[in-house]
């Protein structure tokens, strides 16, 4: 069980600094500015999330298989990045991806640690925007997070299934599954139909 929790953790880190990397590329940043975004867009949720419940030290600086993923997955996107680009909205798709896989990875550590279904569920929200949070920043890019499409709340749904899960004392790894499965459709047909949720207008916009 640990070894494929594991597993799901590095594709996670993989598919969410292929994110990075690929928005590197589109801001034309050199070899080493594509490292330091996919690392930064693959670890810092986890990071955030271990300081936060008291894992000491991290997972992603206690395990070199961490980093190395995700040095791996910039050194792909930044020679083979017009393979990855011909896929159809490639840093959205591989961002929902790991959205998805960090949710519920988040929220079931989280639940490990002691917490509560609900501050776990907030936990795994974090360990799925944060890495998207700091890969916008570094490119100054308004945060996907902070705009109107679903992204967070995909990830309390993903969560909330896990957690839910833990309270009725179901399985987890179907639930984390079923979580995954839940974050990724709720971010993709907000992609794909425009899905989101109610958004700030000013005076004049209603003018």
């Amino acid at each position: 069980m640990s070894l494929l929790l594991l597993l799901f953790d590095l594709i996670g880190t993989f598919v969410f600094a292929l994110s990075g990397g690929t928005l590197a590329v589109r801001y034309r940043l050199d070899f080493f500015g594509v490292l330091v975004l996919s690392c930064a867009a693959a670890v810092s949720g986890g990071l955030a999330r271990d300081v936060l419940i008291g894992a000491q030290p991290p997972a992603a600086l206690a395990d070199w298989r961490y980093l190395a993923t995700a040095m791996l997955a910039g050194v792909v996107t930044f020679y083979r990045h017009e393979a990855i680009e011909r896929m159809r909205n490639p840093v959205q798709i591989f961002d929902g991806a790991g959205l998805a896989l960090f949710a519920v990875l988040g929220t079931g550590k989280a639940l490990d640690f002691g917490l509560s279904p609900f501050a776990a569920t907030l936990l795994g929200m974090l360990s799925g925007i944060g890495g998207g949070v700091a890969r916008d920043v570094l490119v100054a890019r308004t945060p996907v997070v902070l705009q109107a499409e679903l992204y967070a709340v995909a990830a309390l749904a993903g969560g909330g299934v896990v957690a839910l899960a833990d309270v009725f004392a179901l399985p987890r790894t179907p639930a984390m599954a079923f979580g995954a499965l839940v974050c990724f459709g709720l971010r993709y047909m907000a992609i794909r139909h425009g899905w989101h949720l109610p958004a700030a207008r000013l005076p004049e916009d209603r003018g």
